[in-house]
């Protein structure tokens, strides 16, 4: 919704942009090209979930894939913006990546193990070290 001021009696005309609440006015020709853009294969996993990502690291002329395991601390966007960040810790230090889940870096990602939590977004494990740090696993 957006507002606009009048001088008449009535100070303000709420005007609606668009049917549905959140609805994404977007250009049909823009759509077309997002979704192009989207990989067919997507595995499915959630935050607190273990997994592990293949990368395609380029170093110079050399290309090789890179493997980075951890728990994924969130996932962010949706559709072709979609990104997701994996923290682990690697001699005592916190590593966190944030990679696009549709990048054409990525080669694969294997769900490692499932993990049970009750939020969204689990920042709160940046200040935890050892067993503390760890996610409950889901047995199904």
């Amino acid at each position: 919704m957006c507002s606009v001021i009048t001088d008449g009696p009535l100070s303000k005309i709420l005007l609606r942009t668009s049917e549905k609440k959140g609805e994404l006015n977007m250009n049909p020709i823009i759509r077309e090209i997002e979704n192009a853009q989207l990989k067919a294969e997507v595995p499915s996993f959630n935050v607190g979930d273990t997994i592990r990502v293949y990368a395609k690291i380029k170093e110079g002329q050399r290309e090789r894939i890179q493997m980075f395991e951890g728990i994924v601390l969130k996932r962010q966007n949706g559709g072709v913006r979609e990104t997701f960040t994996v923290r682990r810790m690697s001699y005592g230090v916190g590593v966190e990546k944030t990679w696009a889940l549709h990048s054409p870096n990525i080669e694969k990602i294997e769900v490692v193990r499932l993990g049970k939590v009750r939020r969204a977004k689990l920042n709160y494990l940046r200040e935890r070290v050892g067993k503390n740090a760890k996610v409950k696993e889901l047995i199904k």
